[in-house]
């Protein structure tokens, strides 16, 4: 948990810093070019030929100059800033906290992943040797849910097969089980995130609605407002749902990846274990 509250906070901050000193920049930004224009209007007042010269420098320089496109960044904070801001910053939430329990999955699933096939062909010299202790040894000393089951296989090797066999698969689902754990908190927020969006176009049409009947009159001007607020935040949801639904699907394929190596590990452990009986 404390893992997972350290994410959640690190990407907050990562997310909410740069939108806050982009606003800060573009308030900066905006107050300079007023000064500019009150200056440059000062000076024309004062002196016209001064003033026709300035122009005619800029526009020999405006040619040389193409018109600057905003960035992606730039274009994506300007929409984010023109949404309603309560609703907007839920889907920032949800977008937040998804890619927290994202990475934490990720994370975990990255670090149980070994090479399964060397460890069992490691531990199955060591079960045919007689050297049940070093077998155990090597499944403590491994990461990861295979050496995990193997050494519950082991801890039973005097019972019989079947007891051995039933150990095995008991422990294998709670191993599946850890490592699906937090997958329901992915789910949840990639539903949220579009159902997030599309309460704010209800609440965006209403609010077009309300300054219709206040105006008493339809008109594009009036109804541009609310309609612009429920489009961004609609899109908004559905680009936090996609981006959510990427990263849950690539955890899912890690799982199965893990899922088929337990079983395995645990077909081939079966194996050994068996040798080791008839030989002893």
């Amino acid at each position: 948990m404390k893992t997972k509250f350290a994410a959640i906070m690190l990407l907050t901050i990562l997310m909410l810093f740069p939108f806050s000193l982009s606003a800060q920049q573009t308030a900066v930004n905006d107050t300079a070019a007023s000064v500019s224009q009150g200056n440059t209007a000062t000076d024309s007042l004062g002196d016209a030929q001064v003033s026709d010269s300035m122009d005619e420098a800029a526009l020999a320089a405006g040619d040389d100059m193409q018109p600057e496109h905003p960035s992606f960044y730039k274009s994506l904070k300007t929409k984010f800033i023109e949404g309603n801001a309560g609703f907007m910053s839920f889907v920032a939430l949800a977008l937040v906290l998804g890619l927290a329990f994202c990475i934490e999955r990720i994370i975990y699933l990255s670090l149980s992943e070994i090479n399964a096939k060397r460890f069992m062909a490691n531990l199955d010299a060591k079960i045919s040797a007689g050297d049940i202790e070093g077998g155990k040894a090597l499944c403590r000393d491994t990461r990861g849910p295979v050496a995990s089951i193997c050494y519950q296989g082991l801890a039973r090797i005097n019972e019989s097969i079947d007891n051995i066999e039933r150990s095995i698969v008991s422990y294998g689902s709670v191993q599946s089980a850890n490592l699906e754990k937090g997958c329901s908190w992915i789910t949840l927020f990639i539903a949220m995130a579009p159902s997030l969006g599309f309460l704010g176009t209800v609440v965006g049409m209403v609010m077009a609605f309300d300054q219709i009947q206040t105006a008493g009159d339809i008109s594009p001007t009036i109804v541009a407002a609310g309609m612009k607020v429920a489009l961004i935040t609609t899109i908004f949801g559905i680009i936090v749902a996609l981006v959510l639904q990427l990263f849950y699907n690539y955890i899912l394929s890690k799982i199965d990846h893990l899922t088929s190596q337990m079983e395995e590990s645990s077909i081939a452990l079966l194996d050994s274990i068996m040798k080791y009986k008839l030989n002893h």
